[in-house]
């Protein structure tokens, strides 16, 4: 209670209650500390003298002397104040154990420089201490961020314990960073450490760096370095392209995979990696490539189908049969023959999954929904189970049960994976704010038909069907949703001047809409990536940096926009 008082600037009370806190743990100096910052914000400074000077004579702690030196400042008698912290100071010097609560003591009322020279005294007075990390901090808090990097990357170099620590602390300077002029000098200073020193400790802490930037085939390089100096294993460059397929940059992925293929004889990750670069085709590839890739997938099957390690391989098949040659009976095939094979718990939620995916395709809605249940059952709270959840209320959507399919979506808003509750919000939106305004909800079942239609890889009938939608409903609530996905119906048919335009008139139109910052980050790719113009592309991520900052594309708009902008970091 003493506490909820303080925080909400009622000292008064808080004091009264501090003060019988104190009666009964007169040597706490925690809450002797707390009602002495009672009385000094009530501006009763001779009341906070008289406590804290009580305390220090009784139990001679020299927290308390900066604690009255304080109390000194805040009454502008800065020579006093001094007095006492060259008191606390001294008492370092006697005894080192000192060192760290009164560093503390200073730091919190930021008494930066008397906080540095306590620790600086401390590590003299026992140099068996080590206060590098504390110190490297504060000089970052006192505006000398070239200092703080070399002592941080020379503290975690000393102490490799202490290396996530440490990348924490600078992810949170980077995360600050705003003109990117920290970036720029961690950068250079890990690429002069790579070179001047062979430990790959700088190579790996360099591609982290990287990863933290989202500049993937830069840590490429690093990871690469790694390797040939220690080619004992490839976790960390197959995690390396685990990022890289989640964030879309599958030309990067393909490289490492194909650089894990050329250097290892396991078939196990010859196996996965063929299976990515399969996967990532799949997803770019036209109708008229489609012979090819199902030459590969039989070739693969061939050489590998009898492997333990070909599970994913042959769900790709399914999917590949379904969703790009509309061949529903073989992918029920390999997937009836795969259910009866002995699998664990995980991989049957893996091939059920795909079952209910395919089964949508179909049109067979309630057969897809049972296998969904049944994860969510198997794998309780599990972020699979969330998958399968969510996968639920599209299916119930698709099938134009609008209210059960609206119930499970604000069910998973809360999801752990920030996709699938993004995903959750807007479907839950899309159906709780047009059937406000369409009881029949015409307009919403006409949506759900046009979705179906992308969802089964139709784009040319899913944008007819949405730009019907557009015609019919215009005005109406459903037309920002309808709007993105035209766009992005445009983008799949290789049509990015039309996907543009028609994300402009959301950002037009429907400026505070669910899909605003959609709309200004996809614009700002097919400018950046198909369209050739910089300038425009730069001009739409900055807006999704200056006014969403909860998006999640917020990060790479800021890495993009960084670089476009021309900060010193992009060219390193």
């Amino acid at each position: 209670m003493a506490q909820n008082y303080f925080d909400k600037g009622e000292f008064d009370k808080a004091a009264t209650l501090f003060e019988e806190i104190v009666k009964k743990q007169s040597g706490n100096s925690f809450f002797v500390q707390k009602l002495a910052a009672c009385y000094q914000q009530l501006e009763q400074f001779p009341k906070a003298e008289q406590l804290l000077t009580e305390k220090y004579n009784k139990y001679n702690l020299p927290v308390y002397l900066v604690e009255l030196g304080y109390n000194f400042q805040l009454q502008k008698n800065q020579s006093k104040a001094d007095n006492y912290y060259q008191r606390a100071f001294k008492e370092i010097e006697k005894n080192a154990n000192y060192t760290y609560s009164i560093a503390q003591a200073f730091e919190q009322k930021t008494l930066l420089p008397w906080a540095y020279k306590s620790y600086e005294a401390g590590q003299k007075a026992n140099p068996n201490m080590n206060f590098d990390y504390q110190m490297a901090l504060l000089q970052g808090q006192m505006g000398n961020l070239d200092v703080m990097v070399v002592k941080l990357l020379d503290y975690a170099y000393s102490n490799p314990n202490a290396v996530v620590n440490v990348q924490n602390q600078l992810s949170y300077f980077l995360q600050e960073d705003t003109e990117g002029n920290f970036l720029a000098s961690l950068k250079k200073d890990l690429l002069v450490r790579t070179q001047k020193n062979q430990d790959i400790f700088w190579n790996q802490f360099l591609s982290w760096l990287y990863i933290q930037q989202k500049e993937y085939s830069k840590a490429f390089i690093q990871e690469k370095a790694i390797y040939k100096r220690n080619p004992e294993s490839f976790e960390d460059i197959i995690q390396l392209a685990q990022l890289c397929i989640n964030d879309n940059d599958n030309e990067t992925a393909n490289s490492i995979f194909q650089f894990i293929i050329d250097n290892t004889s396991d078939e196990e990750t010859i196996l996965i990696s063929n299976y990515y670069i399969l996967k990532n085709q799949i997803e770019k590839a036209k109708p008229e490539e489609y012979p090819i890739i199902q030459q590969k997938l039989n070739s693969l099957l061939t050489q590998f189908g009898a492997s333990p390690y070909a599970l994913d391989l042959k769900l790709l098949s399914a999917q590949f049969y379904t969703f790009q040659l509309n061949q529903f009976p073989q992918s029920k095939a390999i997937l009836d023959e795969l259910l009866e094979k002995p699998l664990n718990i995980r991989q049957k939620a893996k091939v059920k999954m795909e079952y209910g995916d395919v089964l949508v395709y179909d049109e067979k809605f309630n057969q897809a929904i049972i296998y969904y249940a049944q994860i969510e059952n198997d794998l309780p709270n599990d972020e699979m189970a969330h998958e399968a959840t969510f996968k639920m209320a599209k299916t119930s959507f698709y099938k134009k049960d609008f209210d059960w399919a609206m119930k499970q979506a604000k069910e998973m808003k809360q999801a752990s994976s920030l996709l699938i509750a993004n995903d959750a919000v807007e479907l839950f939106l899309l159906i709780s704010d047009n059937a406000v305004e369409d009881s029949l909800k015409v307009a919403l079942q006409d949506f759900s038909k046009a979705e179906l239609l992308e969802y089964q890889n139709k784009p040319n009938e899913a944008l007819k069907a949405f730009l019907q939608i557009l015609e019919k409903h215009k005005g109406n609530s459903i037309e920002p949703g309808t709007l993105y996905r035209i766009a992005r119906n445009y983008e799949k048919l290789g049509d990015y001047k039309n996907a543009v335009t028609y994300y402009q008139q959301i950002l037009d139109l429907h400026k505070d809409s669910f899909y605003t910052d959609e709309a200004l980050f996809f614009s700002a790719e097919s400018y950046r990536k198909q369209l050739n113009d910089s300038e425009k592309a730069k001009s739409y991520y900055e807006k999704v940096v200056l006014e969403h900052p909860d998006s999640i594309y917020f990060t790479a708009a800021r890495i993009q926009f960084r670089t476009l902008r021309g900060d010193k970091q992009a060219g390193i």
